[in-house]
C-alpha cells in the first residue's frame, strides 16, 4: 500500500488537510472537503446491478475494478463506496471490500473497526434511546405513549434474539418495562442522516427533527430527538464521522468510503460529502448503490440525487450469466453447467434494470461480470442480448484487476462522450406519497395495481396531516425480487404491490414506505464467516 498522504497528493491535498489513522487510512479535514467540494465536479457513474441472486453478481468488486481500469486508460478516476457493517462480515458476506485485485485497502481494518463511523452512530443511536426511557422513568413530562415510540435501539451486529425485547423488567429504579427491539446499526436513521447531511449544522438540524414516538392525546403528535434535548450531544459524539474517509484502491488509486446505509430498508448508497468531495477531486468518480436497480439505483435517482444535488451521466449494470440463469429457473446448486434455454429465459431481468435506468434518462452500460464456470457461448449470448437492443455491454473480471475491466473502462468513457438524453426522475415532490408510490411500484417493479393496508391507511393519513406530503419516498421490499414477493424470480408483471406500513424518516428527510416483510436485524447462518477468522493470519478477510 501506498502512504495515504501519497495518495492524497494526487488529489492536490496535504498533509495538513488530514486527520491520520495510521499510515494508510485518514479523514478529510473540513477544509479539505470543501475545498474539493467547491471544485468543478466531474462525471458521475452509478453502479448498480440485476435483481441479486445467490449466485453472486459483484458490485463492489466491479465498481473497483472499472475505476481501476480508468485510471490505467488515463484517465484520473476515484471511487466512492459504502462503509461495511461487521454484522453481515461476521455472517454470510464476509466482507464488503471487493475481492481479488479489485479491493480497497487497508481491507481488514474498513470491515471491522475502520475509523470509528459505526461505533459513533450506534452510540448516538442509543444515546437517544436512552434519553426516551429515561423520560418515561422521570415523569414522562412529554406525554410520550410507551405504545407509539418508534425509536429503537441497534448495534452493529447479526443478533436474531434482539429481533423482540423486554427492557425495564428490574426493581422499581431500573426504569419502565416495555417492549423493545434492535435495528442493525446500517438501519437506524442516524445512519442514513450521516449520509446526506452536508455538514455538522445541517447534521445537529436533522438529528433534532428525528421523530422518536408519538404522543397519546388526539389526534396524536409526534415527539421529536429536540424535545429531548439531546441532539447537540448526539452531534458531538458525530463530529468525527460526518468527516468521510480516504483510503486506496489495491493499485493505489484515490478511494473514499463513508456512510452505509442498508438499500433494503435505506437509501444504499455512500455520503453526499463522499460523493462531492470524489466529484471535486477527479474527472470520473465511480460509485454504487446497493442490490438492483430497482432498489439503490432508484433511490439513488429520487432521493440521494435530490438532496445532494447531482445527476449521474451513466450507469454500470452488474450481471453475471449464473444470476441470468437462476432468473430462468435453473436451480441454484446448479448454475455452473451451460444452459442456454435458461439464459434466454432470465433476460427479461436484465431487460427490466436496462429500463429502469433508461426511463431515467441515464446511459446504461452491461457489465457481464465472468466467472470460472461461464462458457464462452453464455457470454456472447448476454452480450448479443445487449447489442440488439442497441445496450453497450462488455465482459469484465474484475477478480483480475484493472486489466481484466480495461474494455468495460472502454464503454464507459464512450457513454460520457456521447450525447446524453437528459437526466430525468420518476415523480416530482408535489406529487402526493400515494402516487409516489405507484410511480415506483408501477415503472420500476411492474405493479399492475397498488394496494395499502388498513394501518398502510392510517399512517399516510398522518404523514399528510404532520407535512411530510413533499418528501421523497424510500421503499423498503425484497431485495431478491422485482415485486414484493421474494419467490418471484424473472420479471413478474401484473402484480399486486401491497403497502402495508409508512414510517417517516423525519430527520433523514425521506419517508419509508414498507412492503412485505422486511428484516431490520439479520441473523447469523449455520456456519457464520466469523467461525473462519485467524488472530494469527496476514489476512483476515477477502
Amino acid at each position: 500500500m501506498r502512504p495515504i498522504v501519497d495518495v492524497a497528493a494526487d488529489l492536490g491535498l496535504g498533509e495538513d488537510d488530514l486527520d491520520l489513522y495510521g499510515r494508510h487510512k485518514a479523514k478529510l479535514t473540513a477544509d479539505a472537503l470543501e475545498r474539493l467540494q467547491s471544485r468543478p465536479q466531474g462525471d458521475l457513474v452509478l453502479v448498480t446491478g440485476m435483481t441479486p441472486t445467490t449466485a453472486g453478481e459483484g458490485k463492489t468488486t466491479t465498481a473497483i475494478g472499472l475505476t481501476q481500469a480508468l485510471r490505467t486508460s488515463g484517465a484520473s478516476a476515484a471511487v466512492a463506496l459504502r462503509e461495511p457493517s461487521m454484522g453481515p462480515v461476521f455472517g454470510i458476506k464476509g466482507g464488503g471490500t471487493g475481492g481479488g485485485g479489485s479491493q480497497i485497502l487497508p481491507a481488514d481494518d474498513i470491515n471491522l473497526h475502520f475509523t470509528g463511523d459505526l461505533h459513533a452512530v450506534t452510540a448516538a443511536n442509543n444515546l437517544l434511546a436512552a434519553a426516551i426511557d429515561n423520560s418515561l422513568f422521570h415523569g414522562n413530562q412529554l406525554g410520550l405513549d410507551p405504545r407509539r415510540i418508534t425509536w429503537r435501539r441497534c448495534i452493529d451486529m447479526n443478533d436474531r434474539a434482539l429481533r423482540g425485547a423486554v427492557i425495564g423488567m428490574g426493581g422499581t429504579t431500573d426504569g419502565i418495562p416495555r417492549e423493545e427491539a434492535f435495528d442493525i446499526t446500517p438501519a437506524s436513521e442516524v445512519m442514513a442522516i450521516l449520509s446526506v447531511a452536508s455538514d455538522l449544522d445541517d447534521l445537529h438540524r436533522r438529528l433534532g427533527d428525528v421523530i422518536v414516538g408519538y404522543t397519546a392525546s388526539t389526534p396524536i403528535q409526534p415527539i421529536i430527538c429536540r424535545d429531548l434535548q439531546v441532539d447537540s450531544a448526539m452531534t458531538v459524539l458525530l463530529k468525527e464521522a460526518i468527516r468521510p474517509n480516504l483510503v486506496q484502491t489495491g493499485e493505489g488509486g484515490p478511494a473514499f468510503v463513508h456512510g452505509g446505509p442498508f438499500a433494503n430498508i435505506a437509501l444504499g448508497c455512500n455520503s453526499i460529502t463522499a460523493t462531492r468531495a470524489a466529484l471535486g477531486s477527479a474527472d470520473i468518480t465511480v460509485t454504487e448503490a446497493g442490490f438492483g436497480s430497482d432498489l439503490g439505483a432508484e433511490k439513488f435517482f429520487n432521493v440521494v440525487s435530490r438532496i445532494g444535488e447531482f445527476e449521474p451521466q451513466a450507469a454500470v449494470i452488474v450481471a453475471t450469466a449464473r444470476a441470468i440463469k437462476r432468473h430462468g429457473g435453473r436451480p441454484a446448486r446448479d448454475l455452473e453447467v451451460e444452459d442456454l434455454a435458461a439464459l434466454e429465459a432470465g433476460l427479461p431481468n436484465l431487460d427490466a434494470h436496462i429500463d429502469n435506468v433508461q426511463q431515467h434518462g441515464v446511459i446504461p452500460i452491461v457489465a457481464v461480470n465472468q466467472f470460472p464456470s461461464d462458457t464462452q457461448a453464455e457470454l456472447d449470448a448476454v452480450r448479443s442480448h445487449c447489442h440488439q437492443r442497441g445496450v453497450r455491454a462488455a465482459i469484465a473480471n474484475p477478480y483480475g484487476g484493472g486489466e481484466a475491466c480495461v474494455d468495460l473502462a472502454i464503454q464507459v468513457r464512450e457513454a460520457l462522450s456521447a450525447e446524453r438524453p437528459g437526466f430525468q426522475r420518476l415523480y416530482d415532490l408535489d406529487d402526493s406519497l400515494k402516487s409516489k408510490i405507484e410511480s415506483v411500484a408501477r415503472q420500476v417493479y411492474g405493479a399492475e395495481t397498488v394496494t395499502y393496508l388498513r394501518r398502510a391507511e392510517l399512517t399516510l393519513r398522518r404523514a399528510q396531516r404532520l407535512g411530510q406530503q413533499a418528501w421523497p419516498v424510500c421503499i423498503a421490499k425484497t431485495q431478491y425480487s422485482l415485486s414484493d414477493d421474494p419467490a418471484r424470480l424473472g420479471r413478474p408483471t401484473e402484480h399486486e404491490f401491497t403497502v402495508r406500513d409508512v414510517r417517516p424518516s423525519a430527520g433523514a428527510g425521506f419517508v419509508v414506505i414498507i412492503s412485505g416483510e422486511i428484516m431490520t436485524m439479520p441473523g447469523l447462518p449455520r456456519s457464520p464467516a466469523a467461525t473462519q477468522f485467524d488472530h494469527n493470519a496476514e489476512t483476515h478477510t477477502g
